[in-house]
């Protein structure tokens, strides 16, 4: 179980050109952290880094005492910005795919499906769905198998305000929860304790 991140010293470099260095957060079990910085900097690359999908410069990643590879096998969601969904899939079959593959479980599934509202669109080819149903899906995901360090991209660009309070009140008790939460952002993060800059 992750109980806290830990970024030390970290640089990242994209190609030729160096995105950051220097970053350094700790993010504990209950909290989250909105990342900002403009467009390039690297919040991206810096979740991906800790989700293990880039290899950073330099610095140091740590989950709290728990093996990395455990961690990112076991403990981390990863939300992009691109969802991630097969467009020929149905969200049934989309839902069922990353459930099992994240160890979710029929219950938790069909609980995720209930919480947002997906029952009129399972039968639906994901190529069908509007951006904003697309991102419900996504989200799911979280919830149909359990993670404790959530990494969002632009989490709520896609979503109308209805969806932006609902999804807050998930990243709440997620936190409540003992959960953590890790968001690059341009809007306001729900629930954020505080706000990391990307250094430029």
């Amino acid at each position: 179980m992750i109980s806290e991140l830990t970024i030390e010293e970290l640089a990242i470099r994209r190609g030729e050109r160096r995105l950051f260095e220097g970053l350094s957060l700790r993010l504990r079990a209950g909290e989250a952290v909105a990342l900002v910085g403009r467009n390039g900097s690297g919040k991206t690359s810096l979740l991906r880094a800790i989700a293990g999908l880039v290899r950073p410069e330099a610095g140091r990643i740590g989950f709290g005492g728990v093996d990395p590879r455990d961690a990112r096998a076991d403990g981390v969601h990863l939300l992009g910005h691109q969802d991630g969904l097969k467009p020929a899939r149905t969200a049934a079959e989309e839902l069922a795919f990353w459930s099992r593959w994240m160890g979710g479980t029929q219950a938790l599934a069909e609980a995720a499906v209930e919480r947002l509202a997906l029952a009129p669109l399972l039968e639906l080819e994901v190529r069908r769905l509007s951006a904003g149903q697309r991102r419900r899906l996504a989200i799911a995901r979280l919830l149909a198998a359990p993670r404790p360090l959530w990494l969002l991209d632009e989490p709520t660009s896609p979503l109308d305000a209805e969806w932006r309070s609902r999804f807050a009140d998930l990243l709440e008790e997620h936190l409540a929860g003992g959960g953590l939460v890790l968001a690059a952002v341009h809007d306001p993060l729900p629930g954020a304790g505080r706000t990391v800059e990307i250094p430029a």
